[in-house]
């Protein structure tokens, strides 16, 4: 009974507990509200506080903007009454301005109308003069000045015709001795060296035996060489000497080098003979590459296709009558340049038509035509500047001079060829070019004599004054200087030099 008792009363215990801390949480809830609301109620009167002070004071730099806008806008209002009272001024001024100028311009027309009327009325008294004076007369103005010019010149036909014939005579020596001096000093400025460059045909060998080692068993490396290199090996009884023979001059260098590199190394047999000659071959082929791009480099000649450079190159494995045509083209590209610059054409064509004129030396072995007409063919291919094709195309004279650059190429090619010791010639073909300049003058009727003077390049001419008038004598060197063009090839040019003399003999007894 007791246990149960304390069941209860433990669980009444509990009740109470639970009663009394709920109404103890009521209560401190209850304190906590009011703490916060009078929080609250103390920040809403701050707030209301900060508000009022903001209020006051946006009020308070309101006014201030307010005043310095207006004094601005009274200000802004001033300055524009001022520039409106002073454009108005303006305007008046430039009104009355206007009236003046107006008034000018009405003074000025009348008085162009005025100058008109007297200019006209002027030439109407010329004219009524003139037609006054042809009727007294009897002739008109220009009967009357074509009448006054002829007697002035029957006057003084003499007087005229001499002071023409000075006149010419003045202006040709001075035309000439301007020639003269820009022909000098280009060739004076450029200065090259001008040994001629002949091209070997022999190697010299150390001994007879090398000779046979050469040939080898059966002469297989003869045979060996001769198909590697395209040339004629020829071995004769000339101590010390071996000659190639071929048409082709860079086939003749190359094999030459060749030759010299396998009597130097002493082992000749077939593979070491094709082994040489391709390296040779390929050595060639870079010299010919660096000749090329040294003498377009040195003329200043530039935007040329690779493949015409090697062309150009080929050219220093070239001689004409003994002269090196490469060393002879960048010559006569210098000596272009320079007479271009002094009579004002265009120094880089004439330079470059000087350079490739002849490119076509270079394959016109292996291709049919002139060295002329195949260079013209290879310049085109290769996409050359037409203007250059022109200047190149006429050195020999066979298209016509179609710019001043031409004449200048043509030129540059006889100072180059014809300066002393750049060419060489056998005796025999001297003294037969010689023989055959005068049996072609010798073959013209009234010609009494002839002498090859100056190395061949002037002939004197002695003409029969019986049968060559001195009219006849001027056809006579055309023609003369026409069959020598024809008929004989030279380097350079030939003067035709035509003498007739009369002589009368009287004797007095």
């Amino acid at each position: 009974m007791s246990l149960k008792f304390v069941f209860i009363l433990l669980a009444f215990s509990g009740v109470a507990g639970i009663a009394l801390g709920y109404v103890l949480r009521w209560l401190v809830a209850l304190g906590q509200r009011g703490s916060l609301e009078l929080e609250i109620k103390q920040r809403l009167l701050q707030v209301k506080e900060q508000s009022a002070k903001i209020l006051a004071d946006a009020e308070y730099r309101a006014e201030v903007l307010e005043t310095e806008r207006l004094g601005a806008v009274e200000e802004r209002e001033e300055k524009l009454s001022k520039t409106e009272e002073r454009l108005l001024k303006k305007e008046e001024f430039l009104d009355e301005r206007q009236r003046d100028i107006d008034g000018a311009v009405e003074e000025v027309k009348t008085r162009e109308n005025e100058a008109t009327r007297l200019a006209k009325e002027a030439q109407s008294l010329v004219e009524k003069r003139t037609k006054e004076l042809a009727r007294i007369a009897h002739i008109s103005e220009e009967e009357a000045g074509r009448a006054l010019i002829r007697e002035v010149e029957k006057a003084n036909e003499e007087s005229i015709l001499l002071r023409l014939q000075k006149l010419e005579a003045n202006g040709r020596e001075r035309f000439e001795e301007k020639a003269r001096a820009i022909l000098l000093n280009a060739i004076h400025r450029l200065g090259n060296a001008v040994g001629s460059d002949v091209m070997s045909l022999t190697v010299a060998i150390p001994s007879d035996e090398m000779k046979g080692k050469i040939i080898g068993k059966e002469g297989r490396n003869i045979k060996a060489f001769e198909r590697a290199t395209g040339v004629d090996v020829i071995i004769d009884d000339t101590p010390g000497m071996i000659t190639l023979s071929s048409f082709d001059p860079l086939r003749r260098h190359i094999a030459r080098i060749a030759l010299e590199k396998l009597i130097a190394d002493g082992r000749i047999q077939p593979a070491k003979i094709e082994e040489v000659v391709e390296k040779t071959r390929a050595e060639v082929a870079e010299t010919i590459k660096q000749k090329g791009e040294q003498a377009a480099y040195e003329t200043n000649v530039v935007g040329l296709d690779p493949r015409l450079i090697a062309l150009l190159g080929r050219l220093h494995f070239r001689a004409s009558y003994g002269q090196n045509v490469l060393q002879h083209s960048t010559e006569m590209a210098h000596i272009a340049g320079m007479l271009a610059a002094e009579l004002g054409a265009d120094p880089g064509i004439a330079r470059a038509g000087a350079l490739l004129h002849d490119i076509g030396k270079a394959v016109d072995h292996e291709v049919s035509g002139t060295h002329v007409e195949i260079g013209r063919r290879i310049l085109e291919k290769f996409g050359v500047d037409k203007r250059v094709i022109q200047a190149m195309q006429s050195h020999h004279e066979e298209y016509p001079y179609e710019t001043p650059e031409a004449v200048i190429v043509q030129i540059a090619d006889a100072i180059s060829a014809s300066r002393p010791g750049a060419r060489r010639d056998t005796v025999e073909r001297y003294l037969e070019r010689l023989g055959d300049l005068e049996r072609i003058a010798l073959g013209f009727e009234g010609v009494e004599k002839v002498y090859a003077i100056s190395a061949g390049r002037e002939i004197r001419v002695f003409v029969n004054p019986g049968k060559v008038s001195d009219l006849a004598m001027h056809k006579l060197a055309r023609d003369i200087a026409a069959r020598v063009q024809e008929e004989l090839k030279y380097p350079g040019e030939i003067k035709v030099n035509i003498i007739r003399e009369n002589r009368v003999v009287e004797f007095a007894r």
